[in-house]
């Protein structure tokens, strides 16, 4: 009695796409049970390949084995996470330095010191650096000259007692080899006031500037 032909190539392929699109745990069930009616109903005169049942158990071990990974790399993210909310805790109440152009005054007693301290990174040597200091309407009360910096970060201190009480004041980098201007970024000095773990991001609270991300801090003092 004649055995109907199988298109094994559409059932190989229905098999591979039930499992590459599933991702819960019968995945595995579907595939072999698509997989013994394939070869059960395939023709005689034309049995499926050994290599192609090989390719296509080697296909499901695969997926299950990264979908094992993933479920394992999900716990170590969140236990990595956790690590990180207990470092940040012990960072509440701690300077950290972010990109911020803002003028720093709280090393005087009461918090506030006629010395403002600021900071700049470049990215590659400069034989002149600029700072100006602005206040709140925009307009420069000083101007500092710094002179040559090498690449990487940078602090200043910049005496405002000649300049009054003002403490809102923020800062412009110029950075320059001959020429050429090259890229700066300013950074402040910030106070950590509380830490968060929303979202499986760590996320520290600052004072001035708000929630930020734990990777965008630039340095713990």
């Amino acid at each position: 009695m004649a055995v109907g032909n199988i298109n094994t190539s559409a059932t190989s392929t229905a098999a591979t796409s039930a499992v590459a699109g599933s991702g819960d745990t019968t995945s595995a069930d579907r595939f072999l049970k698509l997989l013994v009616a394939q070869m059960q109903n395939q023709d005689p005169l034309n049995p499926l390949d050994n290599a192609q049942v090989t390719s296509q158990m080697a296909q499901i071990n695969t997926v299950n084995g990264i979908e094992k990974l993933n479920t394992t790399v999900q716990g170590l993210q969140g236990q990595f996470v956790q690590m990180q909310a207990l470092q940040g805790a012990s960072l509440v109440g701690h300077d950290v330095v972010v990109a911020g152009n803002k003028m720093d005054f709280s090393d005087g007693a009461g918090g506030t010191s006629a010395t403002g301290v600021g900071g700049f990174e470049l990215t590659s040597p400069a034989d002149a650096v600029k700072v100006e200091i602005t206040n709140a309407a925009g307009r420069v009360v000083d101007t500092v000259q710094l002179g040559a910096a090498t690449s990487g970060r940078h602090s200043f201190t910049w005496d405002s007692s000649k300049f009054g009480t003002d403490t809102n004041l923020t800062f412009k980098v110029t950075a320059t080899n001959g020429a050429a201007t090259l890229s700066s970024t300013a950074l402040m000095r910030d106070k950590v006031l509380a830490v968060s773990t929303a979202g499986d991001k760590l996320t520290l609270e600052l004072a001035r500037s708000g929630n930020t991300a734990y990777a965008d801090i630039k340095e713990f003092n």
